[in-house]
């Protein structure tokens, strides 16, 4: 059974190939895109503490919103089908990941090393650049990570808008006999794991590495 599952993988490994690299440049977009506006989102949340919780909120209620129900809500709209609709959801998606850790990562740095940061005449942009920033960056990182392989996870669903990816084959494959559509199912979850789990590999890599920068500069 596992031999027939894995066919289609092993027969198209080029086709598989292709969706994977189109679903994982979608992700990287949407990622792109999201952080775009997290940032100045995270920003203001942080500098404007009652902002936080209206912010987060909002961004929460987004992301219960079901995936398939906001991808449909948008096609009698502008971007009916195609990449733009699954990239507007996909992004809105992403935003409580990533403003939440960016809120998070910038409050949780010492006031004390702020303040001495300020004690030696650093400007307030040089305070945010050459120590805030680099300070909350691990957590901040944290959200990247998470933003990213929950979306690779998602947009699998993008084939239901035509706008391609690995989801195509676990859709198509649900419409054919099972003898055909079972393997292309199979492929198209393994090749789905496989980009979500190298992914999250990555990123966790990044995180020690700017976790152990982190402690460097505090140990100074």
């Amino acid at each position: 059974m596992g031999n027939i599952n894995l066919s289609y993988l092993f027969e198209h490994p080029r086709r598989v190939f292709d969706l994977s690299v189109e679903h994982l440049t979608l992700a990287l977009t949407v990622l792109a895109v999201a952080l775009v506006l997290a940032l100045p989102l995270g920003a203001i949340a942080t500098r404007f503490h009652r902002l936080t919780l209206p912010i987060l909120a909002i961004l929460g209620a987004i992301y219960t919103i079901p995936s398939l129900a906001f991808l449909a809500a948008l096609i009698p709209t502008p971007l009916g089908l195609g990449r733009d609709n699954a990239l507007v959801v996909f992004v809105a998606y992403a935003q409580i990941f990533l403003v939440r850790n960016i809120v998070a990562g910038l409050r949780g740095v010492d006031p004390a090393m702020l303040e001495a940061a300020r004690g030696i005449g650093m400007t307030s942009w040089q305070v945010f650049r050459q120590v805030r920033w680099p300070l909350a960056l691990p957590v901040i990182m944290a959200g990247v990570r998470t933003a990213l392989v929950t979306t690779i996870s998602i947009t699998s669903i993008a084939a239901t808008v035509a706008a391609g990816g690995l989801g195509e084959l676990l859709f198509t494959g649900l419409t054919r006999p099972p003898r055909i559509g079972l393997p292309m199912i199979v492929a198209g979850t393994v090749a789905i794991t496989t980009l979500a789990v190298f992914t999250d590999i990555l990123l966790r890599l990044l995180e020690r590495q700017t976790a152990a920068a982190k402690a460097i500069r505090a140990a100074r």
